[in-house]
């Protein structure tokens, strides 16, 4: 690779989506009691998960902490919004199969036909409802930790490519890239 192909591929990570320029729902996925032992007893304070969403193929989730559970919530929607991401749909559904790592949580990501809904559980249905995704078969490999399955799930959404990206990666037209022949 080039010094230059490097430099844009690293202005392409570090550009952030601007969310205050967006109508972003927010959805609780977790909350988890936490208790700090100390010397007069224990510390209660609450973790909490959030995704959020514009519907139309953003998506970001967040973590907060807090003693009080809507400080926390107030913590993860801010946390949230610092870690937008893009998601390439096509129409309501995705364009390829994926499967999506983090630690030790996978997730794959299908596309279904229109009318399927999303069957998915209740992190990465989160994840799809707020990114815009409508048709999609999903399922949680190895670990069910919530936090770790909802950035599974991101992870996944992330890595879609379009075919116009792939077919550029390669050097061809999106109608060689398919082997559609022209007469």
């Amino acid at each position: 690779m080039t010094q230059t192909n490097d430099e844009d591929k690293k202005e392409e990570r570090m550009a952030r989506i601007d969310a205050t320029k967006l109508d972003l729902k927010e959805k609780v996925v977790f909350i988890n009691r936490v208790a700090k032992v100390v010397k007069g007893g224990r510390r209660f304070s609450f973790s909490v998960l959030v995704v959020v969403g514009d519907g139309h193929g953003i998506v970001g989730s967040g973590i907060g902490k807090a003693s009080e559970v809507p400080d926390a919530i107030k913590k993860a929607v801010e946390d949230a919004k610092k870690n937008l991401i893009q998601v390439h749909l096509k129409g309501s559904t995705l364009y390829h199969e994926i499967l999506g790592e983090y630690k030790a949580s996978r997730v794959l990501l299908k596309p279904a036909a229109p009318g399927t809904g999303i069957i998915a559980g209740g992190g990465v249905r989160a994840v799809c409802e707020l990114a815009g995704i409508h048709d999609v078969l999903t399922k949680s490999l190895r670990s069910d930790n919530v936090f770790n399955v909802v950035l599974a799930a991101i992870a996944g959404l992330k890595a879609i490519r379009t075919p116009e990206a792939v077919a550029a990666s390669r050097g061809k037209t999106v109608d060689e890239l398919f082997g559609v022949e022209k007469s």
